[in-house]
């Protein structure tokens, strides 16, 4: 059994995971995505925190990520249905809007909530190149309909592209050191 346990269904984030821990078991919590919190920060580590807790008690150091992307008060979260995806990625289009990413760490007691936040300016994207995306990536399990990996309607971006992909590894690489991980990538 692996010292560190991810928490979450997403291939993304343990693709991500693998270039910060060179082991890790991977498992799913079922929590609920509802938060109280407006503020996107709190809201994205109140999140994560809640898929913790959803685990019960596990001996290993346990990871649990969300992630959002935020507009001028609004939020998007994982589209419902492709009318949902195609209206996200209208509203996104052209324009600037932040990504926020909350980790939730869990070792016995002790629990590290973090976040990070980077931005993102979107390609101004027809309707037609917006199905043309949906279509070829089906981007439906993604935070704002989109996936920066997919390299098609991010313009350019400021901060972590591993934070816009689901996992900040450059700040949790420095927490799981703090919490004695031994097999952190160097």
């Amino acid at each position: 059994m692996a010292k560190v346990l991810l928490c979450s269904a997403s291939p993304r984030r343990r693709e991500l995971l693998k270039k910060v821990v060179v082991e890790f078991d991977v498992a799913s919590s079922g929590a609920e995505e509802s938060s109280p919190y407006v503020r996107p920060h709190l809201r994205v580590m109140d999140l994560a925190l809640k898929k913790s807790l959803g685990l019960g008690e596990d001996p290993r150091i346990v990871i649990c990520s969300d992630t959002l992307v935020y507009k001028k008060g609004k939020y998007y979260g994982k589209p419902k249905d492709k009318a949902d995806a195609f209206l996200m990625l209208k509203e996104l289009s052209g324009d600037w809007h932040s990504v926020y990413t909350g980790v939730c760490l869990k070792k016995g007691e002790e629990t590290v909530l973090f976040y990070d936040r980077a931005d993102v300016l979107f390609n101004k994207l027809s309707d037609r190149e917006i199905k043309l995306y949906l279509e070829r990536f089906a981007p439906y399990d993604k935070a704002g309909a989109y996936g920066i990996q997919d390299g098609v309607v991010v313009k350019k971006y400021l901060g972590s592209f591993d934070t816009i992909m689901g996992l900040p590894t450059e700040k949790l690489k420095v927490h799981l050191e703090k919490m004695g991980v031994k097999d952190v990538y160097k």
